[in-house]
Formats: C-alpha cells, sequence, structure tokens
C-alpha cells in the first residue's frame, strides 16, 4: 500500500510494506544512497537520518511509521550547523574510509543545533553510538569543535 513520506523537502510517495525499514526505503526505493547500512540493529550510526530535527537510526525505524514526519538525509543536510560541521569535516581531514562518516555528520550536526558549544563530554556522549571503523575519534572530536568555533564566530 503506498504511503507519503517528507524526505529532504519533498513529498515521495512510495510503494513499500509500511513495516520496511526507513534505510531501504531512502537507499532502495528513493535512490538516496548516502545513508549507509551498518549493523542492521542501531548499534552503529551509519544509518543515521534526522526526522522532526532528531538523530534517528533508520535501519530499524519501519518506513511508514514515518509519514507525515520530516526526514533528513545526508543528501539534503543545509542548516548552518551542517555547513559548519561539513566544512570542518574536510578542513581536518576527518574522513579516512568514509563509510561511517554520514552517520557521523546527521549526529554531529544534531548535537551543534542543541548545545553550540559542547564540552569534550557532550561530544563523547552524543557521538558514543557512532561507530568508526577506522577510529577516527579523536578527529571528529576536534572538527566538533572547529565547527562549534565557526558557528559562534
Amino acid at each position: 500500500m503506498p504511503f507519503t513520506l517528507n524526505v529532504n523537502g519533498q513529498n515521495r510517495t512510495v510503494d513499500a510494506d509500511p513495516e520496511t525499514p526507513l534505510l531501504w526505503v531512502i537507499r532502495e526505493d528513493l535512490g538516496l544512497t548516502g545513508t549507509k547500512y551498518g549493523c542492521g540493529v542501531a548499534q552503529c550510526g551509519a544509518c543515521t537520518v534526522h526526522v522532526d530535527g532528531e538523530s534517528l537510526r533508520s535501519c530499524s525505524a519501519p518506513a511508514g511509521a514515518m509519514a507525515g514526519r520530516k526526514i533528513t538525509t545526508i543528501e539534503g543536510l543545509s542548516s548552518r550547523a551542517a555547513q559548519a560541521v561539513q566544512k570542518a569535516w574536510v578542513d581536518l581531514d576527518v574522513v579516512q574510509c568514509g563509510y561511517c562518516q554520514s552517520g557521523q555528520i546527521m549526529t554531529a550536526t544534531v548535537l551543534l543545533q542543541q548545545n553550540p558549544k559542547p564540552t569534550d563530554t557532550d561530544i563523547d556522549q552524543a557521538m558514543a553510538g557512532n561507530i568508526c571503523r577506522c577510529a577516527t575519534y579523536q578527529r571528529i572530536r576536534a572538527a566538533i569543535h572547529a565547527a562549534s568555533k565557526q558557528l559562534a564566530a
């Protein structure tokens, strides 16, 4: 049965089982492949998207339950905080393999929108559920601090 999702500011009708994880609808039905599959059990953060401005692990959220809510993927990320995060990621060369980075950026953006001047502890707590197999955690933390400074300027 078709249902409509608002993804990146556009209403998109999808014909999928409402119980299908949002991740697969985003990737397979909508062709937005920036959101990654990592573990499938909401433990690694690679599939993080924003739903109504909050981080959500899309691998375990039924797509049908997202109807009427505002979904943002990495492709649609455009807020001032997002731009600062993306710039800091490039400036500090955070990415190694890059697989987890869309989820990391999505989570960091929500953190800075909610707390524009996070401490190391704030960052560690907010980012704790995002696994980086290349262990770029120090660069991620440094980039979040750099983005925070850019937002304050």
